[in-house]
């Protein structure tokens, strides 16, 4: 499971690669945005291990199980590979500070915008920062990214142009690196700029 090149693009799940639907994991609930699995494809044949890093509050309210999380990634997974794209590592936070049962109440490192699952994800992957990118629809996914030290893309899908918008009207400088309408686009400007190099 392990790379040599070090170019990484860590993405968020819900919003990003998959419609948002709230508490997802049940497979038939799942359904890939428009224009994702190119995105990935396009991502895998110029290089870039992908990763995906999403919190999963769910398990620690009790809504789900951390196996129904896994059985939900190897069905994307699947849909991806028919596309001719796949994800190389999955990592996922079953914590929540405030709502979660039992041991799943905690304040954990790997909960975004911390960066314990970055961390996880380099015991498997090596990773150049100056050479890779986070992904993602929500400022708490902009920020992992920038807490991790890689440029962060934040797509219009799922909850990104309400955060874009919100920002606008607070007057705020961009909180992101980059802007996309979605994830396709995305992977444009990243292969645009990886050809580059």
């Amino acid at each position: 499971m392990t790379d040599n090149s070090g170019k990484v693009v860590f993405l968020d799940r819900d919003g990003t690669i998959n419609e948002e639907v709230h508490y997802l994991y049940k497979p038939e609930d799942l359904r890939l945005l428009p224009g994702a699995a190119e995105a990935i494809r396009m991502l895998k044949e110029a290089g870039f291990s992908l990763i995906v890093i999403t919190n999963q509050a769910g398990v620690a309210r009790g809504y789900y199980t951390c196996r129904d999380v896994e059985i939900l990634h190897e069905h994307l997974n699947g849909l991806l590979k028919k596309e001719g794209g796949s994800i190389d590592g999955f990592y996922y936070c079953p914590h929540h500070p405030v709502h979660g049962i039992g041991e799943y109440k905690t304040v954990c490192r790997c909960r975004k915008p911390d960066i314990g699952m970055f961390e996880m994800a380099e015991k498997d992957f090596r990773v150049d920062k100056s050479r890779s990118y986070m992904i993602g629809d929500k400022e708490l996914d902009i920020q992992a990214g920038h807490n991790y030290g890689v440029e962060s893309i934040l797509v219009g899908t799922g909850y990104g142009a309400e955060h874009k918008r919100a920002a606008e009207e607070q007057g705020r400088a961009p909180f992101y690196d980059y802007y996309a309408e979605d994830l396709l686009a995305a992977a444009r400007y990243i292969t645009a700029r990886n050809s580059e190099q």
